[in-house]
């Protein structure tokens, strides 16, 4: 039988993606207790960035916040490989969120909404999350959003 998370993505449209390589020295996640620990993952596919900051003129939120649900993507790739299943997810505990961006652009969080949205509409209540959504000068590949997380686990 099919995992009921991934099966909901599909009839999204979405899917997960092949990998998700890291870019330094770092675990995709790491679990204590019924915690799981994401690393930060930025708006690449298999290790391509697709999305890029900073924030400029003539900026269209939907494509930021697109970036930021393929975040979220990478995201569940690595809950997937680290939990074995995205069924194990209890809850989404919280997110953090970064956007390439300048210091007066004042709509950082509605980017993270991206990725945050994609939580919600898959695990419901579970996925309501506490989150932190902050502007930075620059992200690693230039990428324009990256994020993190903390999952309960079952």
């Amino acid at each position: 039988m099919s995992c009921p998370i991934e099966a909901k993505l599909a009839e999204m449209g979405l899917d997960l993606p092949p990998s998700a390589p890291s870019r330094a020295l770092f675990l995709p996640g790491k679990i204590t207790g019924n915690l799981l620990f994401l690393s930060g993952q930025i708006c690449e596919w298999e290790g391509e960035p697709k999305y890029f900051g900073p924030v400029a003129d003539g900026f269209d939120m939907a494509e930021g916040q697109a970036a930021a649900r393929m975040c979220a993507l990478n995201l569940l790739f690595c809950i997937k490989k680290v939990a074995g299943s995205l069924s194990r997810v209890k809850e989404v505990v919280r997110l953090g969120g970064f956007v390439a961006a300048p210091p007066d652009f004042g709509d950082g969080p509605m980017i993270v909404n991206g990725a945050s949205q994609l939580f919600i509409d898959l695990y419901g209540d579970a996925g309501r999350h506490a989150r932190t959504a902050v502007n930075v000068s620059s992200l690693p590949a230039k990428a324009l959003v990256e994020v993190d997380a903390v999952i309960e686990l079952t």
